[in-house]
């Protein structure tokens, strides 16, 4: 071989292995980033030629794939829609449009993930037809169910998790919607359906418990006070508080009251435990303008505030402003003002204080199968971070459990079990209605579940309901699902 014809040879061998790298590199390392690209119309059209994935809660299909007598090959068919419309989301071929899990999951269940390039090489290797892969969901059917009944046809949402895992056992968001009439492959059916949801003052389309336009949290933000000066070392359940009638806001002359019209109980002074068990503004008011703004964004943001989660559905961040003057962190006191929750986030709160002061990230999805029902990817939980020493968090349940038990959340009372919880009723302007709402968790001693429900509109009773006689029944019969009962 001459010198030339060997530099020649040596040339083409790089040129042939670069080559052959980039377009690797491309294929597996590159191929979820390309296929996420909106950009991207081929990963798309790709999608709807394969059989798609099953959405699986307790073992059954949520969202399936029928075969289509269009072009698009499958139709997409959702069980109980209505119960499920805010986690399966829909996906429609026509208007290449997808929300909830069908669009955070898409590449899982379309079968063009990164993870699933060798199942690919196999199907195509043996000549199988392409089929996306199943999603798994955390979601419990019978806690959906019973969460989805309680909250019936009231504007508002509810969402559990187990504690010590942050699993999403349920996620309902009220008014909801049809899923199939949005998956269906006729244009103008769909865009007429949407059109309609989307022109609806009562937002259907909203997910109210991660997100919508978010709500005071109103009193439920009480348990974020406490933990915030519990954690200072500066107080116990048993510090004391002024226990006037009525505040005066400082440097200002608006006036606080607490929901009775008098004071917090008999005395000069109320304790922080008191306080929280009956539910009394003027104290956490006086306790917040103590502990200072700066202290209060600092523990609420240890649970979670102002920051979103990806379950994988991205939630809204809820929200504790930083450079609070004292009139305004004194209404964040009993949650008014300007702090706003989900009802995801005070679920966290709850699930927090229940699993000994560590918070975990809150997750939706469990595992994804192959076509086969192997196992392709797990998801295992992780830590947010800890809120509070353990010890303090004992403290903290122990005055939840009196809210219940002797407190202003006895709605929430289940027979033979300890229940740690907390009410909200958050004032939204002079005349305008209440928001409604629980958080809590069950059995106190060995907590299955944590939840937060919030009904906005006042329940359709305007001012008159509170969240103990509204919202707190509804966690009731979500912590009864869980527990058996």
């Amino acid at each position: 071989m001459t010198k030339e014809l060997r530099r020649l040879s040596i040339v083409m061998l790089v040129m042939f292995l670069a080559l052959f790298a980039s377009t690797s590199w491309i294929q597996v390392v590159q191929a979820e980033t390309l296929a996420e690209n909106p950009r991207n119309t081929r990963a798309l059209y790709d999608s709807y030629e394969v059989q798609r994935g099953s959405i699986i809660a307790s073992g059954a299909a949520i969202a399936s794939s029928v075969p289509s007598d269009d072009v698009y090959a499958w139709q997409r068919v959702y069980t109980d829609a209505p119960m499920w419309s805010q986690v399966t989301g829909w996906i429609n071929p026509a208007l290449g449009s997808a929300t909830g899990i069908e669009l955070e999951m898409n590449q899982e269940l379309s079968g063009t993930a990164g993870s699933q390039f060798l199942a690919r090489i196999e199907q195509i290797v043996t000549g199988q037809p392409q089929r996306g892969s199943n999603v798994v969901l955390s979601l419990d059917t019978a806690v959906q169910r019973a969460a989805f009944e309680a909250l019936g046809g009231l504007q508002g949402a509810v969402i559990a998790i187990e504690p010590s895992t942050g699993r999403v056992l349920a996620m309902v968001s009220s008014p909801t919607f049809d899923t199939n009439l949005l998956a269906a492959h006729d244009p103008k059916a769909v865009n007429e359906y949407y059109d309609g949801l989307e022109a609806d003052p009562l937002n259907p389309l909203f997910n109210r418990s991660i997100g919508g336009d978010l709500n005071p949290p109103g009193s439920t933000f009480k348990l974020v006070v406490a933990s915030a000066a519990l954690a200072s070392g500066d107080y116990t359940p048993e510090s004391t508080l002024p226990n006037p009638a009525s505040y005066t806001l400082p440097q200002s002359s608006s006036k606080v009251f607490n929901s009775t019209g008098g004071t917090c109980g008999p005395g000069e002074r109320v304790t922080i435990a008191d306080a929280l068990r009956l539910s009394c503004n003027i104290p956490f008011a006086e306790l917040a303008v103590e502990l200072g703004d700066q202290a209060i964004r600092e523990e609420a943001e240890k649970y979670g505030f102002n920051q979103a989660f990806e379950l994988p559905l991205v939630s809204t961040p809820s929200s504790y402003p930083r450079a609070l003057d004292d009139p305004q962190t004194a209404l964040t006191g009993f949650g008014q003002g300007q702090v706003t929750a989900t009802p995801l986030q005070m679920a966290m709160v709850s699930a927090g204080i229940a699993n000994g002061g560590m918070v975990m990230n809150p997750r939706m999805v469990d595992s994804v199968l192959a076509p086969d029902l192997s196992v392709q990817q797990t998801f295992e939980s992780s830590e947010f971070g800890r809120a509070l020493d353990e010890d303090l968090a004992a403290e903290m349940v122990a005055m939840m459990v009196a809210n219940v038990s002797d407190g202003a959340a006895s709605n929430a009372r289940i027979d033979g079990v300890d229940v740690a919880g907390k009410t909200g009723t958050a004032e939204n302007g002079d005349d305008d209605p209440f928001t409604l709402w629980f958080t809590g968790f069950a059995p106190a001693d060995d907590p299955q579940v944590a939840v937060a429900v919030v009904v906005e509109d006042g329940g359709g009773q305007g001012q008159s309901g509170s969240g103990n006689t509204i919202a707190a029944p509804i966690a009731k019969k979500v912590m009864e699902a869980v527990l058996g009962r």
